[in-house]
This record gives C-alpha cells, sequence and structure tokens, in this order.
C-alpha cells in the first residue's frame, strides 16, 4: 500500500512507478486523509510514502496524515521523496513521525526531478533540457530503487540527497517559511483568465473555486498546481511570478 501526495504531478508520476513495481495499491493522501478509516495490511504488505519535499521538510498534508493514519503495525515501511534540488533534514523529519507512531521507517530516497517552485525571487522551473535530462536520470533511479524495495532492503542511513546546510535549512529556515511564506492570499487571477476550471480541477485539496475568476480558501498547501495548469499563464502569486515558466510535464 503506497500513500501519495502530489500537486504538480512528479510524486504522483514516482509513486506510479513505484506501485507498479512492487505491485502494491495506490493511495493519494490528499483524497484519504478525510476518510478517517482504519487500513487492513494484508501478510508481506509494504507500506510505502511518496512525497515532493517543500522547503527542505514533508509538507504538513503528509506529516498530519501519517499522525492520524490507523493501522496495525508495518512489517515494512519506506518513504521516497521528490526534489529539485536537495532535501536537507527530510528523512530525519519523516522518520521521527513514524517514530511518533512505534513504527520503523526500513528505508528511504530521494528521487531529483524538474523544478516546480516559482513563488520567491530565484527561483523558477527548469530549462526543457535540463528538465528532460532528469525525468530520464529518475527513470533509473527508480529501477534501482524499486530493485532494493524487492529485496526489502533495511537502511542504517537513509538514500537522500541532503546538499548543504542540511540542518539550518531544515530546521531554521523551514518553520519561517513554513510561518509566512505559506498563505493563499497572494494568489490572484489576471485578466487574462478565462475561466477555464482549470486551476480548480487541478487543486489536490478541493482548496479552490471559480466563478468568473478563481477564489482561494485558506485549506493551501502551495503546491503551485494551478499556477502550472493554467493556459494563460493567468494565475499569479503575488507580484514573484509574472515572468516564471510553467510545468506541466505530468499535470
Amino acid at each position: 500500500m503506497i500513500f501519495y501526495f502530489s500537486g504538480t504531478g512528479n510524486s504522483a508520476w514516482v509513486a506510479r512507478q513505484l506501485a507498479e513495481g512492487q505491485r502494491e495499491e495506490l493511495l493519494s493522501i490528499a483524497e484519504e486523509i478525510n476518510e478517517n478509516k482504519e487500513y487492513t495490511l494484508k501478510a508481506g504488505e509494504k507500506i510505502g510514502f511518496v512525497f515532493p519535499v517543500y522547503a527542505w521538510g514533508p509538507p504538513k498534508i503528509v506529516l498530519r496524515f501519517i499522525h492520524q493514519l490507523r493501522m496495525s503495525k508495518p512489517g515494512y515501511l519506506f518513504f521516497v521523496c521528490t526534489c529539485g534540488d536537495d532535501t536537507g533534514r527530510t528523512a530525519q523529519v519523516l522518520s521521527a513521525a513514524v517514530r511518533q507512531k512505534g513504527w520503523k521507517c526500513a528505508a528511504g530516497y530521494s528521487v531529483t526531478m524538474p523544478n516546480t517552485y516559482v513563488s520567491l525571487p530565484g527561483f523558477d522551473v527548469d530549462p526543457k533540457d535540463i528538465e528532460d535530462q532528469k525525468v530520464q536520470n529518475a527513470r533509473a533511479r527508480l529501477q534501482f530503487i524499486n530493485e532494493e524495495l524487492a529485496r526489502g532492503v533495511q537502511m542504517k542511513r537513509f538514500n537522500c540527497h541532503e546538499g548543504a546546510v542540511p540542518f539550518t535549512k531544515t530546521y531554521l529556515l523551514r518553520p519561517l517559511f513554513n510561518a509566512f511564506l505559506m498563505s493563499p492570499k497572494p494568489f490572484h487571477a489576471t485578466d487574462a483568465c478565462i475561466a477555464c476550471k482549470k486551476c480548480e480541477k487541478a487543486c489536490p485539496v478541493h482548496n479552490i473555486k471559480v466563478t468568473d475568476r478563481p477564489a482561494w480558501g485558506t485549506n493551501c498547501t502551495q503546491c503551485l498546481a494551478c499556477y502550472h495548469v493554467c493556459p494563460v499563464h493567468a494565475v499569479q502569486y503575488g507580484k514573484a511570478t509574472g515572468t516564471k515558466g510553467q510545468y506541466r510535464r505530468f499535470l
């Protein structure tokens, strides 16, 4: 059983490769989180979590889902996180959430995927050639991960690209990001909006309603699916995204 969260589609694509390789059921965290149900594990069934790295940590929705998850103790549990560059201490944050359940994370990996974060100066999508190369490399990476998971590998150290100063990024910068840069209020649609409702359909947590223009609620994960899926680049985040690119490979 593999639980995944995805906004722009990178993690959903990774989760599908893993579910196929491990012959496991695939479930969306965004859809399952409000079901309040108990999950029954079959003999030998693996539990996996697949998610993007947001500000060098797991998205809040993923941690909240793990906290409320009801099932018997998994025999084998793993995670795979996707990132544009590096993960910081994402693995340690996820592993700590799992330990609070009395469970153990046996294996963890990162997979480098095309960049999607554009909401701050200095951040933009990758050029097309780099995007293509990242996806090509990810295919090989996922083959390696599937082979290791099939063997039931037990790790002493998670296989994640932490990058430089990972402690600072995750434990000092991430709380600031979550406190001050997660608000949906800067989202707006310009006069170019055609009310096609693609942003509404793309939002994984159903936080957008479109009448003449899209309106954002308060339950935003900052996944930016609404921004990237807009066919006329009308969805903007403050003044930061007007000249930025869009990423639609898996949307």
